[in-house]
């Protein structure tokens, strides 16, 4: 709870009060690695907040594993459009690693945004985050080489680049695993 707390402090003031809001609404759960947490066709049910470990999003295209998200510690993430309208999700989340989250079910989310003035604006602060984040990544597809993208994410997310396999860093950026390993063999660190 305590790395859920300095994320949201981090980015809003919070009363005492505030604060047993927030610890009376998330709950705290152990997952170990290789758990599917979400698989497609079903309703997202949580937002969930990594507390610590590694979580993979991805879609099946056609019969091919396409990774969307590698969730790194202290980050929120859910099928978005599932959760907020109550729709099956096309997307599967998975651990990577063994995981420590925190979740908050579509009813006490909504609890929170009804009845505070606080969560409105957090939610809002890191759905901007988000979406910058996703801007950035469609720009970096369209102007750097794949060199360039994996060096990018060695740089931003050397904790990833360590503890997820080759073919889940390639499908991320866009790069066939072969090519991504000729790419590392190139790089001298």
């Amino acid at each position: 709870m305590k790395n859920l707390l300095n994320f949201i402090k981090s980015r809003i003031s919070l009363t005492s009060d505030e604060i047993g809001q927030i610890e009376k609404h998330f709950v705290s759960i152990n997952v170990p690695s290789n758990t599917s947490l979400l698989t497609a066709g079903n309703v997202e049910r949580y937002i969930y907040f990594l507390s610590k470990g590694i979580v993979k999003g991805y879609q099946n295209m056609d019969g091919k594993l396409v990774v969307q998200h590698l969730v790194s510690e202290q980050n929120f993430f859910t099928s978005l459009d599932s959760f907020m309208n109550e729709t099956a999700s096309s997307d599967y989340y998975e651990t990577i690693t063994d995981c420590e989250l925190l979740k908050i079910s579509k009813i006490d989310f909504e609890i929170l945004q009804e009845n505070t003035n606080y969560w409105s604006d957090f939610v809002k602060n890191v759905t901007n985050e988000h979406l910058s984040g996703k801007l950035e990544r469609v720009q970096d597809f369209q102007v750097l080489t794949a060199k360039e993208r994996y060096l990018k994410f060695l740089k931003q997310n050397p904790k990833l680049a360590l503890n997820v396999s080759v073919e889940n860093i390639a499908s991320f950026l866009g790069i066939e695993p072969q090519s991504l390993s000729r790419i590392r063999k190139q790089i001298t660190f």
